[in-house]
């Protein structure tokens, strides 16, 4: 191997590779003739396909479109060849089976260029990340590359990426183009209503790992197939249930051997199914050391569910109602629906399945309440012939109407229904069960209300959170099975579920979530309404004008509708009724379910972790990166990098959550599964910073020099004890960051204070906002000399003497003598009052025989002062200017 193919790559980044991907560095230099190797080195090529290609580089000719992918380590390469001269409805690709080195490539592409001379060479188009696949409207096909990625997770050494940008390139060229005039308008509005469709958000793939399946699933399939003397599963992604680009894939699969080696399955949960993955990290793999493949006791995973009321159900969209009525269409007495789902359900997640309904029992117009009888009469129907021990759990919770009364506890009932739930479905963990306490998850917990959203997302937050205790308590972290609000570790979790369920929220409403954690659990009311009401419009507003435009995306994306000459356009159906809904006379071709026996039996068998087996036969020999060459992707040694820069490095703290708090002095104060009385913990829980007012208060080191040239400021102690506390107060939140202490420059036209001196706190503490009062009220601090200062009242009354004669006690103050000797019955009898405090005092015992009544005799009064403002228009309080 030559030096050129072992030099690493430099990341500008300093350790993360870049956002966009870089291209394959042609060498124009005279090179001696191109030598084919068909590489012993790779023993994958053929069926099993090479090494994952990671980087690739779209160059073109007039007549062809070269697709350059390359591996992890940038050393070996394969050329993907597409016909850009062909038939519009026909897609030309020829996979070259041939693995290149970067020299052989180089020669390869400089041989390309110089045969297309003389029209225009070979140019580079776009470099990318990843191939989503081939798309056709009216005319001739594109090809959409993934030209931007960033990473957002890992699992077992594993990258997970998220699209940040994409591009769709047509496989035409000028002069092969010859489309009517019509069509051209045509092709251009279903290219615009595919752009309505946005892929850079949180749209997921992977190059290694299998996002389709849950941990449990993939791990379990990896052992099967070693105790099949198989190398690994194979990637088959033909049911396309999670995979949001199956369309794409489509016309590649038809025209390449090796499809996933090319092509990116994407993957987006629309049904929806959640997993949460609690791992230790200090083993990066999926393997345990042995090695035993695929026994890593330290990973741990459970699975969710929610999706909608499988009934037969509508609303009208069509009017501008925010709540449209909703209406039964079919009164099935078998719930054939029903069954076919849940009987899915078993399938993927086995038994028990936990039904959380969280619909609206009572309603002044029902609407909610149509669907909770019948949901309730189809989970009765469906459970007379499932076996005992294996019938669908069904709990019913108005969580709405909860929410809005004072005297119920919404969270208590979710995390008692919480607990339930785990203790039946278990959760995965993984092992051995000769060394480890390995377990599996049998049943899943389905969650829905009428949307899917708000309620849903709350309850799946608690149900998260029981199942993360069980899962740290596994994993030996924690003693029990309870983690408190509060702690960094909830805090993390809550941000996590939040995002979650705005990303859904934004999928299919259009708007972020409208209640939060912070709804539910009743706090923040005031801050939070006003963030509710306009998240609602918005909701409102997109469902009601916009939700057109997006389903039209949608169904030209995935496939659903597909131009055929003749047929109307997508933009012209008054509905996509019949683009979900197969041919009616398609039905009678299937087979029947049983209406009693509307179950798998097998699929109510118990989930079972395979026991660990060593590969044998021809896998005998073979390394660890035989089987999951995880060491390349993460560890990148192609890659000169940085510490501090890399995910898994920044991926373990807690700085990027807005719950994280550093002490004074910068350190990370970590509490992760303890509770704390951290000031507006539980204010924070949703994300974000919000907008508060601002304190000004002087320099710290003013105010030091203000005490220390006080020369009473040791006396001052007690009597300003609470003026201190909240001089305290405010000094602590202009450190911590929340407060801005106010600069010495003075400005034109501006006043301000002389250097050395400064005003006391009224100013401040009048313009304080009530959450920060309540939040300080809530949450008091002590420092030291408050301390002493209580120490000493409370010991004072120990150190009095006995009184017993009429002397004065030792070492007593004078100012204390004299103001005790001055209240004798001489000293009274010479008080006197001013003529004026006693007329005013006479006026106001004065009361006429109807004191309700003012007459125009008593306005100059001054206990009607108020009364005469406000007869002139002014407000009866007064009014304080608050710098906002």
């Amino acid at each position: 191997m030559s030096a050129a193919d072992a030099q690493p790559l430099i990341s500008d980044s300093g350790g993360e590779e870049p956002a966009t991907a870089t291209c394959f560095e042609r060498s124009t230099s005279p090179t001696s003739a191109l030598q084919r190797n068909r590489g012993a080195e790779y023993q994958k090529v053929g069926e099993e396909g090479i090494c994952k290609m990671h980087r690739f580089s779209l160059y073109e000719t007039t007549s062809r479109f070269y697709l350059v992918g390359g591996d992890v380590l940038d050393r070996k390469f394969r050329i993907l060849k597409v016909d850009r001269t062909a038939d519009s409805d026909e897609l030309v690709v020829a996979e070259d089976e041939i693995v290149y080195t970067r020299k052989e490539t180089n020669q390869l592409l400089n041989a390309i260029d110089d045969g297309n001379k003389t029209s225009g060479g070979l140019k580079l188009r776009c470099s990318g990340w990843g191939l989503l696949g081939f798309i056709r409207f009216t005319g001739a096909y594109y090809m959409l590359l993934i030209t931007k990625r960033s990473q957002v997770a890992m699992v077992g050494g594993h990258s997970i990426y998220q699209i940040d940008g994409t591009d769709l390139v047509p496989l035409t060229s000028s002069a092969s183009s010859r489309v009517k005039a019509e069509k051209v308008s045509e092709e251009a509005r279903f290219v615009s209503t595919l752009n309505n469709l946005d892929l850079s958000r949180s749209f997921y793939f992977s190059y290694t790992y299998d996002l389709t399946c849950s941990l449990q699933q993939n791990l379990i399939e990896e052992r099967e197939a070693l105790a099949q003397g198989s190398s690994r599963k194979s990637r088959d992604y033909h049911d396309g249930m999670f995979v949001w680009n199956h369309h794409l894939l489509g016309p590649a699969s038809k025209a390449l051997q090796n499809t996933y080696d090319w092509c990116m399955p994407g993957f987006v949960a629309n049904d929806v199914e959640t997993e949460q993955i609690v791992s230790e990290a200090l083993t990066t793999s999926f393997h345990a050391p042995g090695p035993q493949l695929y026994a890593n006791p330290a990973l741990t995973s459970y699975v969710q569910h929610r999706g909608s009321i499988p009934l037969h159900w509508t609303q009208d969209n069509s009017g501008v109602s925010p709540k449209p009525d909703i209406e039964l269409n079919l009164v099935d007495p078998f719930f054939t629906a029903a069954a076919l789902h849940f009987d899915h359900l078993f399938k993927r997640y086995g038994a028990p399945i936990y039904v959380l309904n969280l619909i609206k029992a009572r309603e002044r117009t029902p609407r909610e309440s149509i669907l909770l009888k019948e949901y309730t009469n189809a989970i009765t129907y469906l459970n007379q012939a499932l076996p005992q021990g294996k019938k669908i759990l069904y709990k019913a919770w108005d969580m709405s109407r909860a929410a809005k009364s004072r005297d119920q506890d919404v969270i208590g009932v979710l995390e008692t229904t919480a607990k339930d739930i785990v203790t039946r479905t278990g959760f995965f963990r993984n092992g051995d069960d000769m060394d480890t306490k390995s377990r599996t998850q049998n049943g899943v917990a389905r969650t829905n209300c009428i949307d899917c959203l708000d309620r849903t997302n709350a309850a799946q937050f608690v149900i998260g959170k029981c199942a993360l205790a069980h899962q740290l308590q596994a994993l030996g972290m924690l003693a029990d099975e309870t983690v408190d609000f509060g702690t960094d570790l909830v805090s993390a979790l809550s941000h996590m579920y939040h995002a979650h369920g705005d990303t859904i929220a934004i999928q299919y409403g259009g708007s972020h979530l409208v209640n939060t954690m912070a709804t539910y659990r009743k706090i923040n009311q005031w801050s939070g309404h006003s963030r509710d009401m306009v998240e609602s419009f918005k909701r409102y507003y997109n469902n009601s004008f916009l939700d057109r435009q997006r389903q039209e995306a949608y169904n030209l994306f995935l496939g659903n509708y597909i131009y055929v000459q003749g047929q109307p356009m997508l933009w012209d159906l008054a509905t996509d009724y019949y683009l979900h809904h197969a041919d009616p006379r398609a039905y009678s071709e299937r087979k029947r379910h049983d209406y009693v026996q509307w179950f798998d039996p097998q699929h109510l068998e118990e989930r079972r972790l395979p026991p660990i087996v060593r590969p044998a036969g021809n896998l005998a020999d073979k390394p660890l990166s035989f089987f999951d060459d995880y060491w390349l992707e993460y560890y990148r040694p192609h890659l000169m990098s940085s510490l501090v820069k890399l995910f898994p490095y920044k991926a373990n703290s807690l700085r990027k959550y807005p719950q994280a708090k550093e002490g004074h002095d910068g350190v990370h104060e970590s509490n992760a599964v303890s509770s704390k009385p951290a000031v507006g913990r539980d204010m924070q829980d949703t994300a974000g910073s919000k907008k508060a007012v601002t304190i000004a208060v002087p320099p710290d080191s003013v105010i030091l020099d203000h005490v220390a040239k006080d020369p009473q400021a040791g006396d001052q102690k007690s009597s300003n004890a609470l003026s201190d506390w909240l001089h305290l107060q405010t000094v602590q939140r202009a450190q911590s960051g929340h407060a801005k202490a106010p600069s010495n420059d003075l400005q034109d036209g501006s006043s301000g204070q002389k250097p050395g001196k400064t005003s006391r706190d009224k100013t401040a503490v009048a313009q304080w906002t009530l959450d920060q009062f309540v939040a300080n009220s809530l949450n008091p601090s002590v420092v030291e000399n408050e301390a002493d200062e209580y120490l000493r009242y409370i010991n004072h009354p120990l150190n009095l003497p006995l009184v017993v004669s009429t002397d004065d006690p030792p070492h007593v103050k004078s100012e204390f003598l004299a103001y005790i000797q001055s209240n004798t019955p001489d000293a009274v009898a010479q008080m006197q009052s001013a003529e004026d405090d006693i007329a005013d005092f006479q006026e106001f015992l004065d009361v006429g025989d109807d004191p309700l009544t003012v007459t125009e005799a008593d306005t100059p009064k001054k206990r009607y002062k108020a009364y005469r403002q406000w007869l002139k228009g002014r407000s009866l309080f007064k009014q304080q200017r608050a710098d906002v």
